[in-house]
């Protein structure tokens, strides 16, 4: 029997979840996540290709409660937090939009939507940030890759990845299966 989530995804991201079957499981996961040993990369497609290949983007992030949006602060706002995430350039098609490898350094709410989108790069279809220009009711293209973390009890590295839908827009515009192979995905941000 499933129990608890130890981590949350947006509500129209895809991709990989975790659950532990007990609690005790649950609060062991939980402090690797605040200790910065759980691992999360994630795939997406951008609106518009980065001017960088690759890069470390740090953002300081405020979540507006009545909206359910996150916009970007400055340092000195009361209640903003500090948001890191790495980012590689894996394709792009025409410079109208781009594949990206995120891993995520902190797990702040819509961080990942927000963060791009504020460098004008929004996320494909996110029509709550401003990625729904190409296609409108087209599907969020923000996909939890791979999740790496210690197992709670055995201690064994756990790694799982998730492929995301490679026969539905925008995905199919890319050779996903040459970005994928475990051993090539992973060795892409580390």
């Amino acid at each position: 029997c499933i129990r608890d989530s130890v981590h949350r995804l947006d509500r129209p991201t895809g991709g990989v979840m975790v659950f532990a079957k007990t609690s005790k499981a649950a609060a062991r996961l939980s402090a690797q996540m605040k200790e910065g040993d759980f691992e999360k990369k994630y795939l997406a497609v951008l609106v518009g290709t980065p001017k960088e290949s690759s890069a470390t983007v740090v953002n300081y992030l405020k979540k507006n409660s009545l909206t359910n949006t996150v916009y970007v602060a400055t340092e000195t706002t009361e209640g903003a937090k500090r948001s890191e995430l790495s980012y590689k350039l894996l394709d792009s098609v025409d410079d109208v939009i781009s594949l990206v490898k995120i891993k995520l350094e902190t797990g702040r709410s819509h961080q990942i939507r927000v963060q791009f989108s504020c460098r004008g790069l929004p996320v494909f279809g996110d029509a709550r940030y401003g990625g729904n220009t190409l296609m409108k009711g087209a599907n969020l293209a923000l996909w939890a890759a791979e999740l790496s973390f210690l197992h709670p009890v055995t201690k064994d590295r756990m790694v799982f990845v998730s492929y995301p839908p490679e026969d539905n827009e925008p995905w199919k515009k890319f050779n996903l299966e040459k970005y994928l192979d475990y051993g090539h995905f992973n060795s892409q941000i580390d």
